[in-house]
């Protein structure tokens, strides 16, 4: 069983930053990756940065050069760096593991950006 919990979320005004935290336990695969996706309210799901185990990243158009993802391998953990943030950046943020040789994945329970001044 893998658990995914979330931490960092909360209410920023425009410009400002914050750090969400996903800490990974259970089963941790060889070759995988974790990432950080959002909703937004009467949208769908999309992803917003992946860090895969050797440290790949990918990151959504709307988000580059602003959010910065990266991970500690020996802690499990994630972490989604989030400057000049934007109100049309609130969202809730899941986290999301997975293996990168299955379909194994998992998602953390959400965590609310709320950016407004």
């Amino acid at each position: 069983q893998v658990q995914l919990v979330e931490s960092g979320g909360g209410l920023v005004q425009p410009g400002g930053s914050l750090r969400l935290s996903c800490a990974v336990s259970g089963r941790i695969f060889s070759i995988d990756a974790m990432g950080w996706y959002r909703q937004a309210p009467g949208k769908q799901r999309e992803l917003v940065a992946t860090i895969t185990n050797v440290g790949r990243t990918n990151y959504a158009d709307s988000v580059k050069g602003r959010f910065t993802i990266s991970r500690d391998n020996a802690k499990n953990t994630a972490y989604l760096q989030m400057n000049s943030l934007k109100p049309e950046d609130t969202a809730v943020y899941y986290c999301h593991y997975g293996s990168l040789l299955s379909s194994n994945d998992y998602w953390g329970q959400g965590t609310r950006v709320t950016v407004s001044s």
